[in-house]
């Protein structure tokens, strides 16, 4: 079977300062289905702070207010997915990591064993950053780079990260009518990797930039990245279940 990693942004979950139940159903369908085509998927979802918002509207602005949500949100983000997989019948589960937990590789066994154990028993993992403790995270970064660490160690061959931004383009497509889709990246240039973080989103807390840092990662590591549209699953149905790569970005080593 074939692992991958699915990394869901808040920006694709929330919607108008709500859980997008829509969305998120249809992401439950498509790792439903995916598992139906051989696929072994782990589920890094965000969402934690905007869900505990949906319960208790606090300024976001402030860090112990947005670690206050995440402690409220996570399970009932959790609670959520598993009404939604308890549809088709498939058992789903939380895994809480702290930053530090791939700085140790006795951390990291011990995770992957958990992790593989979900695997084998049909149980599709769902991963967050602990974020009412880890602070940096919520400061500096979204769970781009989490992800990229969960697919590096947990022996995925395939990233795929679900987002506003529906592919990677030579400029701005916000603010260029010609930007034009990079459809394979084989090189990410310094200035690239180096540039302002730009969420879109008053959840988010990545952006382009912390995505192309985890294309980065994983490239420099033999895997791949697909990065395409949370918004609207086609692209990367086709590019999983068809086998047709009709958008979205692939990030991978020049063959």
């Amino acid at each position: 079977m074939k692992r991958v990693v699915i990394k869901v942004g808040s920006h694709v979950l929330t919607q108008d300062g709500e859980i997008a139940k829509k969305r998120m159903l249809a992401l439950v369908q498509l790792i439903v289905k995916l598992k139906s085509h051989e696929y072994e998927v782990i589920l890094v979802s965000s969402g934690a702070v905007a869900a505990g918002f949906t319960q208790l509207p606090l300024d976001r602005a402030i860090l112990d207010n947005r670690q206050a949500l995440a402690a409220i949100g996570q399970p009932f983000l959790l609670k959520m997915y598993q009404e939604k997989f308890a549809i088709f019948d498939v058992l789903c589960s939380q895994v809480l990591f702290s930053a530090d937990v791939f700085n140790s590789p006795k951390h990291i066994r011990h995770a992957k064993v958990a992790i593989d154990t979900l695997l084998k028993n049909g149980v599709v993992p769902i991963i967050n950053e602990n974020d009412t403790v880890s602070v940096e995270e919520l400061v500096f970064g979204d769970n781009d780079r989490l992800s990229a660490h969960v697919a590096h160690h947990f022996d995925a061959e395939l990233l795929v990260i679900l987002s506003d931004i529906d592919a990677f383009y030579d400029k701005d497509p916000n603010r260029y009518d010609d930007a034009k889709r990079r459809a394979v990246v084989t090189t990410i240039l310094d200035e690239e990797l180096n540039a302002e973080h730009t969420p879109n989103n008053d959840f988010a807390t990545g952006g382009i930039v912390t995505k192309l840092q985890s294309a980065d990662f994983l490239m420099k590591h033999g895997k791949e990245m697909f990065l395409a549209s949370g918004f609207n699953l086609k692209d990367i149905h086709s590019y999983l279940i068809d086998k047709n790569h009709v958008g979205g970005t692939l990030f991978r080593n020049p063959s």
